[in-house]
């Protein structure tokens, strides 16, 4: 059984499109652990404030099933409409973490590189998995939160209505 962490935002009717992505992924993959909902800017682009979050979940089904799912729940949401990366998105699903596994291949990166790169990312990763140990650099991402320049990002705790 392998444990794994999505990265899910949103600035598209977010709050409505969470919901439902959340929904989504408990039918496939069942109980899901969810971090705190956090407000952020675009980063990369002028736009609404995306909403972001964290889920993890276990599975048996093997990394590039899983990495499919997303991208069929995604597509159910018609997010990225010219399939550029900085754009507004109804739903964004980023496989974070399969186990300890580590993978450059086949369009799948695990661990992801925004896991240390932005808050929006870390914050709720370390609330959910905060005594797991990044894979390539051995540390826990609770440490790696407590590490984090904080002041580059802003994050607003929200709660979904």
């Amino acid at each position: 059984m392998a444990r794994v962490y999505v990265g899910i935002g949103s600035n598209i009717e977010p709050e409505r499109h969470i919901r439902a992505g959340l929904a989504t992924l408990r039918q496939r993959f069942g109980s899901l652990t969810v971090s705190t909902t956090y407000a952020n800017p675009a980063v990369g682009f002028v736009g609404d404030d995306f909403l972001n979050l964290v889920a993890g979940f276990d599975t048996e089904l093997p990394i590039h099933v899983v990495a499919a799912e997303l991208r069929d729940i995604e597509a159910a949401h018609r997010q990225r409409g010219d399939g550029s990366k900085f754009t507004p998105r109804a739903l964004d699903l980023d496989l974070l973490l399969y186990d300890e596994l580590v993978l450059r291949a086949d369009g799948i990166q695990v661990p992801r590189d925004e896991i240390t790169r932005y808050a929006f990312v870390l914050r709720p990763l370390a609330e959910v998995a905060g005594n797991r140990r990044h894979p390539l650099l051995g540390i826990t991402f609770a440490e790696l939160w407590a590490a984090f320049d904080q002041s580059r990002e802003l994050l607003r705790p929200v709660i979904l209505s």
